[in-house]
């Protein structure tokens, strides 16, 4: 990949799946697994990342149920507060850097503190194809 200037923006998934703070875990759960993804950011009302939930996190619920037999609770409750986010202008090197560099298979990618898009090791792979032939 020897061209830098392909950014985020080209290769996210536009169309994000989310979930609010108070939705229930569960209703979330239901709807990775039935979207066949493995996690989604967390907006609250206003539309600012607020985490992101992921499979991860939802087998927290799993294990809670089970083990204390528990009702599960709100996304808000499992979900990761600590998002790592990328720009929208952000070059796919440096998104391929970071992907290397942590165990994150996502980053929610922002535009003027917003949540525009999704960009998933997946994306930064299919980029690669697309450029390379």
């Amino acid at each position: 990949m020897t061209d830098t200037k392909l950014t985020a923006r080209e290769f996210m998934i536009k169309s994000v799946t989310t979930f609010s703070p108070d939705a229930q875990v569960m209703d979330a759960i239901h709807e990775l697994v039935d979207r066949q993804i493995s996690g989604a950011p967390v907006v609250d009302s206003q539309g600012n990342l607020v985490g992101i939930l992921t499979e991860r996190d939802c087998l927290a619920t799993v294990l809670t149920a089970g083990y204390h037999g528990e009702a599960a609770g709100p996304v808000s409750e499992y979900m990761s507060r600590d998002a790592i986010t990328v720009e929208a202008d952000a070059s796919l090197m440096d998104i391929a850097e970071r992907f290397a560099q942590t165990p994150f298979r996502r980053f929610p990618v922002m535009h003027d503190n917003r949540l525009v898009g999704l960009i998933s090791r997946r994306d930064v792979l299919r980029a690669v194809l697309n450029i390379g032939g």
